[in-house]
């Protein structure tokens, strides 16, 4: 019988030749950029959390005992009518929480800038079945007034019926609602006859800017549905779609699964979620992360020709420099152009960003705006 071997082709007995694992680091994992806050990997706290759920088997599906304790977790945050549905990503939260306030002839009233209208590939339409009514807006913040460019046609059977208004917090231009703006926003609309729903894929990001719990924008102001995320704040993956207003909503489970959302092994999901939000890991992140995006703004304000053009409100920092500078300093580091037609880019911070990489990557930005564009 032939003797198992190492890899290095040595006889020795079969344990030893058995590596943790195959796989092999194909990445720097010193490297940061500051294209987006997905770039970053995975808190140490919920990488911890996916090992102590691991081994032995559970129920599938969320009948588990990570998930069922993930309903009292949200509930301290949410209050206590809160009922959380953990998915796999903020699309499939977006397109599966607009299903469950709408009907099939129904229409979502949102801003033009509005992630389910520009980084979405129609999922809301295409998956959901759904009419985006849409509205230009300044700051990326709905009002009432913008509200009621869409909000009519309510008798009209030739018309998609404006059954929902979904608003983004902190909004896709980094810039945060207060309370009393979305409570304005949620009277309003339910005046109207229609639901609210927030995508919140940086709430955790808002609440630590605004410096108040997560219910005083959210529950108290009225809400009825919310996108809650993860990833952007340290999750491997996962978000979730929590019902604050059970009476507006329908079928979420049903919709949940039809929408490819469901989790066979959601404790992997719940798990992480329960790290994040048992403690503070949520707000510690989230304030290290825009703290980081105050430091960049601060320090390229110094810089002669570089304009930051948005409130520094959560992590993210909007700016304008010549174009030629961008695309030399995008082959030192990551980021997006925000406006293709006006040279705009965007800057994103995340809860592993250092004062050390902020620094330096201000220090580039100096560096190639002194060798001109």
């Amino acid at each position: 019988m032939t003797e198992p071997t190492d890899r290095a082709g040595a006889a020795g007995p079969a344990d030893a030749a058995v590596s943790p694992t195959d796989a092999v680091r194909r990445h720097d994992p010193a490297s940061r950029g500051f294209a987006s806050d997905n770039y970053a990997g995975v808190h140490p706290e919920v990488l911890a959390a996916l090992a102590l759920a691991n081994g032995g088997h559970q129920v599938a599906y969320g009948d588990d005992a990570y998930t069922a304790h993930l309903q009292e977790v949200f509930r301290r945050h949410f209050g206590p009518t809160a009922e959380v549905f953990p998915v796999f990503n903020g699309t499939g939260a977006n397109v599966t929480a607009l299903q469950a306030v709408t009907e099939r002839w129904g229409a979502v009233i949102c801003a033009e800038s509005a992630h389910i209208n520009v980084d979405e590939c129609g999922a809301p339409e295409r998956v959901g079945g759904l009419k985006l009514l849409t509205v230009p807006t300044a700051d990326g913040k709905l009002t009432p007034e913008l509200i009621d460019r869409q909000a009519y046609g309510f008798t009209d059977e030739h018309r998609a019926q404006p059954q929902v208004v979904s608003i983004t917090q902190t909004t896709e231009l980094g810039t945060c609602y207060t309370p009393e703006e979305i409570r304005a926003v949620c009277d309003h609309a339910h005046q109207l006859g229609m639901a609210v729903h927030l995508d919140g894929a940086r709430l955790a990001n808002a609440a630590a800017s605004l410096g108040v719990p997560l219910a005083r924008f959210t529950t108290d102001a009225g809400v009825d549905i919310l996108s809650f995320g993860g990833t952007k704040n340290g999750l491997l993956l996962g978000e979730c779609v929590v019902v604050l207003s059970p009476e507006r909503v329908r079928a979420l489970p049903y919709l949940r699964k039809l929408s490819m959302q469901l989790a066979s092994k959601m404790r992997f999901v719940s798990v992480q979620f329960e790290a994040l939000l048992a403690g503070d890991l949520w707000l510690r992140s989230a304030e290290h992360a825009n703290a980081m995006a105050r430091r960049l703004d601060a320090a390229v304000r110094g810089i002669e020709g570089v304009r930051v053009l948005r409130p520094v409100q959560s992590n993210a920092v909007f700016a304008l420099l010549p174009r030629e500078v961008s695309e030399r300093l995008q082959k030192r580091y990551r980021f997006y152009f925000w406006d293709e037609s006006t040279g705009e880019v965007r800057w994103m911070c995340a809860f592993d960003t250092t004062e050390d990489d902020v620094d330096g990557f201000a220090a580039a930005i100096a560096e190639e705006m002194a060798s001109g564009s």
